[in-house]
């Protein structure tokens, strides 16, 4: 296995403070809050080599999500329009649907796989998980996996 491409998800807990300050220095600026990466790492008391040494390998899970085909488990209720909610969603931010799967309801209840391209998503992933997971009848939302 090749150890330059592969990829771990951690929980933010047990990363270095350095690596930390990294995603937030990221996060700033990416926001526009500040302009200048010297500024950012001041801000956070990082340091810039600390910085530039991990910037490049550190993101949040949604930035590696992107231009991925992600697969979401969702527990639906049995109720019309629900399905045609979350699909209008995924579409109102321009993800593009791959496959759909739903079983027969059983208990009131139906569980749906839904495939995903999020190369044009309008949000971060983050963001439409949410979106998706207020949508009134939509009981459990998971993400399966990402190719």
């Amino acid at each position: 296995m090749d150890e330059k491409n592969t990829f771990y998800l951690v929980r933010e807990e047990i990363l270095p403070e350095a690596i930390k300050k990294t995603i937030k220095v990221k996060e700033i600026l990416k926001r526009g809050e500040i302009r200048t990466i010297n500024e950012a790492v001041e801000k956070m008391g990082l340091s810039r080599s600390a910085y530039y040494k991990y910037k490049d390998f550190v993101f949040p899970f949604y930035e590696a999500s992107r231009e991925k085909i992600i697969t979401l488990s969702l527990l639906l209720e049995h109720k019309s329009g629900v399905l045609s909610k979350v699909l209008n969603t995924i579409a109102d931010d321009n993800g593009s649907i791959m496959t759909i799967n739903q079983g027969i309801p059983l208990q009131g209840v139906a569980n749906t796989t839904i495939s995903l391209e999020t190369k044009n998503l309008t949000v971060d992933l983050e963001a439409l998980l949410d979106k998706l997971r207020m949508i009134d009848g939509v009981k459990r939302l998971e993400v399966l996996g990402q190719v």
